[in-house]
């Protein structure tokens, strides 16, 4: 799967107003992420190292005590098992988070949910 469309890919609503796909390769996971006006990714941490981009909006963006809001554009890099959450402000945002090692948790939602070529489930 080396070129996406992303918009073939079925989004999954994992939290209330959050909607993600999540292509990954051997090592590495994107996670396209539409959050709407409000949305909240709660304050989690994981082993993963995590890498994003937010392209579109605003968020109120934690880790660890650092709490920013960010516009389209910024960067950021989560070191693994740092706390961290995300509340889209001022309407909706869309973010490219980047995930290594690959999030088993997510790996194993989108082989459930992406159908196998010819197969509509």
């Amino acid at each position: 799967m080396p070129f996406i469309d992303i918009k073939s890919v079925k989004p999954l609503e994992v939290l209330p107003g959050c909607k993600m796909r999540t292509p990954f390769g051997e090592n590495l996971m994107l996670s396209y992420l539409e959050m709407d006006e409000g949305a909240i990714v709660p304050l989690h941490h994981h082993p993963h190292e995590q890498g994003g981009m937010l392209l579109k909006g605003k968020l109120e963006l934690t880790m660890g005590d650092e709490v920013r809001v960010v516009e389209a554009g910024a960067m950021f890099i989560i070191p693994p098992n740092t706390p961290h959450q995300a509340v889209a402000v001022d309407g909706p945002a869309v973010v490219l988070d980047v995930f290594s090692p690959v999030r088993e948790d997510y790996a194993e939602l989108f082989n459930k949910y992406i159908p196998v070529s010819g197969d509509d489930a």
